[in-house]
């Protein structure tokens, strides 16, 4: 079978790949993509309670053995001196040269197995890794749902879920006949759903308080079912989350889901990984869109430091992959910063309005809730004519009423500055996703992140997702 190494010998550079890409939009699979609809879904988990089935747009890695945590520290940012049974974190590995290459979060089970989940980047790197190491490990890797099932039946080895809004307490206690434990951020205990004993994880993707709960996949419809009439029993509106408003609800909290893993360069190890990875998974068929085009793929990478990730750094183990690079990187007045772009209301309606001129040119459509034309983006984000930021994931919520995006600028940029975000790609690609199209300038307001005031002054204290250094 090709190699990604294979497939980027046919281009220029791996921009040129990853710009001409024709896997099309970016889907998250098989759950419906609107209950209700997705204005109302995304005001649920401001205003009442929303359901989120989680159980198919990730992939899941389960890693066991005598050398399990060795393993995973080595090849992580993170600490595990504090990672007990009854714990979670959001894992992290960079390559040599200390570039992120995607995010997990990470459950221990017992002492000697952990399940990880998230996007394929991290999944495929911990795969080469506990062979390319010749590790005591063992693997079991359940990859995402297909992004298009066309009707087949569609198996996971867990069912995932999280409920979390302001009303989601009371179903809590509801579902488990009477109060649950004192569970706190990012620790595991176990509650009941219905007769089904079941983990929960406190945690919370929009900024509100929830819990996420897993479980062998044929409960899944049980699961479904006692969650919905426990909030009918405890006379709480809760609202089932689809598809699209799904990948929103990361907007008003902060995380950068999908950056661009940077291992597209270095030799070596980096090397033998590209040599192993097939030309159908992620890292060779993705897509990067937006306005940013550079000869130089490593522009679009990012550092943990850039995403706020710095103080999961676990300086004092000795040694991780990484390690010396990350050294070499702290404190460098080079390192961006993560913030939130409030794109201006009057720019984004000038670019729909375009699409209603018969025979001229229009600006490239901004699809709502959110633009998914690709699996990272890079739109640029100029302060005159120079270029001072990355915009990489962009939105529409309909709680703050405006589009919002998250990224990266320059350590000199402030918030509250007014900056210009270039819209729509420069030049006509190949992607199927992109139809053709002039560019638009749309002014963005730079905005703290998280950009919700409840997530940024209430929920976030304990979060992972606002902390600093």
């Amino acid at each position: 079978m090709p190699s990604l190494s294979d497939v980027m010998a046919k281009h220029k550079n791996p921009v040129e790949m990853l710009r001409n890409s024709q896997i099309g939009m970016y889907v998250y699979p098989v759950v419906t993509p609107e209950f209700a609809n997705w204005r109302d879904e995304q005001r649920a988990w401001r205003e009442t309670a929303v359901l989120f089935d989680q159980s198919h747009h990730m992939d899941e890695l389960i890693v066991e053995g005598p050398q399990a945590e060795a393993f995973l520290a080595h090849h992580g940012i993170n600490s595990f001196s504090n990672l007990s049974l009854n714990r979670a974190k959001h894992f992290v590995p960079v390559t040599p040269a200390g570039y992120v290459i995607g995010d997990h979060i990470i459950f221990r089970e017992r002492e000697d197995k952990f399940i990880l989940v998230g996007r394929a980047p991290t999944s495929n790197w911990l795969m080469f890794c506990a062979a390319w190491g010749k590790w005591n490990v063992r693997i079991k890797h359940d990859p995402r749902s297909t992004s298009r099932p066309e009707g087949e039946r569609v198996l996971r080895t867990h069912y995932r879920y999280q409920i979390q809004g302001p009303d989601a307490p009371a179903i809590f206690e509801k579902m488990n006949g009477g109060p649950i434990p004192d569970i706190k951020f990012f620790h595991v205990d176990w509650i009941n759903i219905g007769s089904k004993k079941v983990q929960a994880l406190r945690h919370g993707m929009s900024g509100a308080p929830g819990l996420e709960v897993w479980g062998p996949y044929e409960d899944k419809n049980y699961i479904n079912a006692t969650i919905l009439q426990a909030a009918r029993d405890a006379g709480v509106k809760l609202v089932q989350c689809g598809s699209r408003a799904y990948s929103t609800n990361t907007l008003e909290s902060g995380w950068i889901p999908s950056p661009l893993p940077g291992i597209y360069t270095g030799d070596g190890m980096m090397a033998d990984y590209r040599d192993w990875l097939g030309s159908e998974m992620y890292e060779a068929a993705g897509a990067i869109g937006g306005s940013f085009v550079s000869d130089n793929i490593e522009d679009y990478y990012v550092n943990p430091f850039e995403l706020g990730y710095d103080f999961y750094i676990g300086w004092k183990k000795e040694d991780f992959i990484g390690k010396s690079a990350l050294a070499a990187m702290r404190g460098s007045k080079t390192n961006r910063k993560k913030v939130t772009f409030e794109w201006n209301a009057e720019d984004v309606v000038k670019v729909i309005a375009s699409a209603f001129v018969p025979g001229a040119e229009h600006y490239k459509w901004i699809d709502f809730p959110q633009p998914n034309y690709a699996s990272s983006s890079a739109d640029m984000v100029m302060q005159g004519d120079k270029m001072v930021g990355m915009s990489m994931f962009n939105g529409y919520s309909y709680n703050e009423r405006c589009m919002l995006s998250l990224g990266v600028v320059d350590q000199s940029v402030e918030i509250g500055d007014v900056l210009t975000l270039r819209w729509g790609e420069p030049d006509d690609t190949a992607k199927t996703s992109t139809e053709k199209h002039k560019q638009a300038e749309i002014r963005v307001r730079v905005s703290p992140t998280p950009y919700s005031s409840d997530a940024r002054e209430i929920y976030a204290a304990d979060s992972w997702r606002a902390k600093s250094a």
